[in-house]
């Protein structure tokens, strides 16, 4: 998968467990990835959009992931503007990509397929105890939906997952990998 080298930038300072979690998913033979959150990038100028580095990409990351394994990804954000620019950034992987407006508490209780890699980074974590509510209702509307071989992969644990981290290892989930902004976790 050398395409990920492209998104080894030193301000994506996710890349390396971003990296680690697509190998995973690769020899899990995974297909359905969903993201709550997607990459907003950075407008200039007006009318020019670029890549936000800090943002970590996920959103390109996945999208180009899902075309390498001819699989479906999903990025559901409620920001009309937001998912305008992260088409922008996914254009040559749009035909296995999936741009979904829409809470995505919504999406997730709707989702009728077994998810296969989950990536939670919706509602900004400004608002940590909402925020936190909100990463732990995503976990328990598509819980169900995973698989002995799902991923989980949780952004902005310290702002965000007060509540999800200790329901997914009550759960049986295990950590396969933390970082300081990131947890990655597996049955």
């Amino acid at each position: 998968m050398e395409f990920l080298h492209k998104y080894k930038h030193k301000k994506n300072t996710r890349f390396n467990l971003f990296k680690e979690t697509l190998n995973l998913s690769y020899s899990r033979n995974h297909k359905t990835i969903i993201e709550t959150g997607t990459s907003r990038g950075k407008v200039k100028f007006l009318f020019f959009s670029k890549y936000n580095w800090k943002d970590g990409m996920s959103t390109p990351m996945f999208a180009e992931f899902a075309d390498y394994i001819d699989g479906k990804f999903f990025t559901v954000d409620i920001s009309k503007k937001n998912l305008e620019n992260s088409k922008k950034f996914t254009m040559k992987f749009s035909k296995n990509a999936n741009y979904i407006c829409e809470d995505s508490l919504s999406f997730l209780d709707k989702f009728e397929h077994k998810i296969d890699l989950l990536y939670l980074d919706s509602y900004d974590g400004h608002e940590v105890e909402n925020a936190s509510i909100h990463q732990l209702n995503e976990v328990k509307k598509s819980i169900k939906k995973l698989s002995q071989k799902s991923l989980i992969l949780l952004d902005d644990i310290k702002t965000k997952g007060k509540y999800s981290i200790d329901y997914l290892h009550e759960e049986k989930f295990k950590t396969i990998k933390k970082t300081e902004n990131q947890i990655l976790l597996s049955l």
